[in-house]
């Protein structure tokens, strides 16, 4: 799944007639960079949350893309701008989207350049075996997030309360079963259009030693400010 819903108000001007997953990185659309590489890693079943002007992206990809040479993607959306008028954010949007996943599934932020990320069926395989019900690939920290978001004990868990905490990089696996009782209460599919956050959903399964997680060390940007978007845009 890909995240594209979001209404970028930090980028604006950008973002009033673009929707932020589209802005460009290096000649292609910033979602376009982790659709290939989950496309390069042979997961070629896609779904992409949209909201502000979310057929603008649907437009952009049609239901079957093949793009730069890569394995074809069989794209579905769930138009949460059409169905409830607004994003759902990250949780309500995922629960929103679970009749068209698996039972295990990859999320990425569509706003999110992290170029040299894999997508390996290997890290799904160690996932499915571990039983846990969420991995997260975490980043150092960037300036704009100093403190960080989760720490990772000896043993790979992702901890709430650590010493050294490192930032969220939006990557991360998933069972459905994360997104019910006793870590969710909103009914699958949402029909209710219920919004919702994922960080208070992760941070009850790290109590129970539910989630996993790594540290990924190649280049990261959250394209969160137009300034963020002009340094990778430029020349070095």
């Amino acid at each position: 799944m890909i995240l594209a819903a979001g209404r970028g108000e930090r980028m604006r001007p950008l973002t009033d007639s673009l929707p932020k997953p589209l802005l460009e990185v290096h000649g292609k659309p910033l979602m376009q960079w982790p659709m290939e590489a989950l496309a390069a890693g042979g997961f070629t079943e896609l779904v992409v949350n949209t909201a502000w002007l979310g057929e603008k992206i649907s437009s952009r990809f049609g239901l079957n893309a093949l793009l730069d040479g890569h394995p074809a993607l069989s794209i579905s959306y769930s138009d949460e701008g059409h169905d409830f008028g607004e994003a759902l954010e990250t949780a309500g949007g995922i629960v929103r989207a679970l009749p068209q996943l698996g039972e295990i599934f990859w999320v990425a932020a569509g706003d999110v350049f992290a170029p040299d990320f894999a997508f390996t069926q290997a890290s799904v395989d160690r996932f499915a075996a571990s039983g846990k019900l969420a991995h997260l690939w975490l980043v150092p920290n960037p300036a704009h997030n100093p403190k960080g978001d989760f720490g990772i004990s000896a043993e790979g868990l992702a901890l709430n309360s650590a010493a050294e905490k490192y930032t969220f990089s939006t990557i991360g696996l998933y069972r459905a079963a994360l997104f019910a009782l006793p870590y969710c209460g909103i009914p699958a599919g949402n029909p209710a259009g219920a919004k919702a956050p994922l960080a208070p959903i992760l941070r009850a399964a790290m109590d129970n030693e539910r989630v996993s997680a790594e540290l990924y060390a190649g280049p990261w940007t959250d394209v969160g400010t137009p300034e963020r978007l002009l340094q990778l845009n430029t020349p070095r």
